[in-house]
């Protein structure tokens, strides 16, 4: 499971290299983390729409859309599929009653925690099984790619 992380291997930032390793690991652990879903469940996409109501609340469209980077259109087939599903509902803003909110409902968050669980435990079981100082670098380079990130 050890990867030894060698300059060959990783390349370094003067080589411009090192954004392109980096790039490929996260959408490799990214499309890993996609794997790990309940069987039978919704779609990638639909599953990251209804973690983020699950996560931050009811929503409208347009905020989901501006959250997930994609176009109104595109988030309302998203959003068609978990209200189909019973997975989610639309409700009348108590703010602004032109407005609807999207959130889970209870089978959704139920779903939401289940698949969130099934990733982490995918996870915790990955990272378990390295070496305490491959957890360390682990941290480490996650809380510069945190930085990073917030740049």
């Amino acid at each position: 499971m050890e990867t030894e992380a060698t300059p060959e291997h990783l390349g370094t930032a003067d080589e411009a290299g090192l954004g392109g390793h980096v790039r490929s690991a996260v959408g490799l652990l990214y499309r890993r983390f996609r794997s790990e879903r309940p069987e039978g469940t919704l779609g990638d996409t639909a599953l990251d729409v209804l973690t983020w109501l699950h996560k931050q609340g009811p929503r409208t469209l347009t905020q989901l859309s501006e959250d997930a980077h994609v176009a109104p259109a595109s988030m309302s087939q998203s959003v068609n599929r978990l209200t189909s599903a019973g997975y989610a509902i639309r409700t009348p803003d108590p703010n602004d009653r032109r407005k609807v909110l999207i959130s889970t409902t209870p089978e959704g968050a139920d779903l939401a925690i289940a698949t969130r669980a099934r990733r982490n435990t995918w996870l915790d079981g990955q990272l378990h099984a390295l070496s305490p100082e491959d957890q360390h670098a682990i941290a480490r380079a996650c809380a510069l790619l945190s930085t990073i990130a917030g740049s």
